[in-house]
């Protein structure tokens, strides 16, 4: 995903406090991620389950970093209901990825949870995280971290995706660098110790690329910018309270919602984050943590 840089966010907390809300962030993830894990079952609403994770998050002291998504099948990520949504669970492969900031200091991890019988998809996204982490420390390259998620995902017949990638956590900045490959590269990024990474391997049965769909529900403000609609320039004066991170239109209240919407996005102020799905119609699974790096390997968070 392209990185951004936002605006308004506010002064850096110190490297140990900034550490420490890190950490916060996690331990309130990994509570709501345990308690919404049952939830995903058919017949279930893919919003209430949304609405649960986003509001445990706050109910907790904390934050969504980015709209909770809810990818299933052939979808890898970027689907989080619309307003009013009414899609149900079935016997799908589902992907919860989920985010939390503690003063813009962020959490991010996903699972899946699988009712499609497909045993090999999750244990390969699964073992090439541990994989992965199981490399890193400080002075490792990230090329070395993706050639571990590719052999281990490979060891199960399946492929990873390609240009899907793991990625630095800042300030406010729910991607940054480095990027973290899913497949083995000719070059890649030294890791430092205090680096925070979120480390997602995707497996599939499918072409091992996404492209985007034709749906988008989750946008970021990236530039503002002088808008001539009223509803646009009360929207745009409503989204910066995200500081740049990523909202979901459902999110969002108030009159002529998607007529704003367009003019930012024709004004560049915005970001579009399509739902992405499998080239080759393949099913998709992935696993996520977020990891602190330390001289001798890392420190999982989430």
């Amino acid at each position: 995903m392209a990185r951004f840089q936002t605006v308004g966010k506010g002064p850096e907390a110190d490297p140990k406090e900034k550490l420490e809300k890190h950490r916060r962030a996690g331990r309130i993830l990994r509570e709501v991620r345990e308690e919404a894990r049952g939830l995903i079952q058919p017949g279930r609403s893919l919003l209430e389950v949304a609405d649960f994770v986003e509001g445990r998050i706050r109910e907790k002291g904390a934050q969504p970093a980015f709209p909770c998504n809810i990818s299933r099948n052939t979808e890898a990520a970027h689907y989080t209901p619309a307003p009013g949504d009414t899609l149900l669970f079935g016997n799908d492969i589902v992907k919860l990825d989920m985010g939390v900031h503690v003063d813009g200091y962020i959490a991010d991890a996903a699972i899946t949870v699988d009712h499609s019988d497909h045993p090999e998809l999750v244990q390969a996204a699964e073992k090439a995280l541990q994989a992965a982490i199981g490399v890193i420390h400080a002075g490792v390259s990230t090329a070395e971290v993706g050639a571990a998620i590719q052999g281990t995902i490979e060891e199960f017949g399946v492929k990873p995706v390609a240009n899907l990638t793991g990625h630095g956590l800042g300030h406010y900045t729910q991607h940054d660098e480095p990027a973290i490959p899913n497949r083995r590269v000719t070059a890649g990024t030294l890791l430092k110790a205090g680096d925070t990474i979120a480390i997602e391997p995707f497996a599939t049965n499918g072409a091992g690329r996404v492209k985007d769909g034709p749906v988008t529900e989750i946008y970021m403000l990236t530039d503002p910018r002088p808008v001539r609609l009223p509803s646009a320039r009360s929207l745009q004066a409503d989204i910066q309270r995200y500081k740049g991170l990523p909202f979901a239109r459902r999110w969002l209240k108030g009159e002529r919602i998607e007529m704003g919407l367009r003019q930012l996005e024709v004004a560049g102020a915005l970001y579009r984050y399509p739902v992405l799905v499998e080239a080759g119609g393949g099913l998709v699974a992935q696993f996520e943590h977020s990891v602190i790096v330390t001289e001798n390997g890392c420190e999982v968070f989430t």
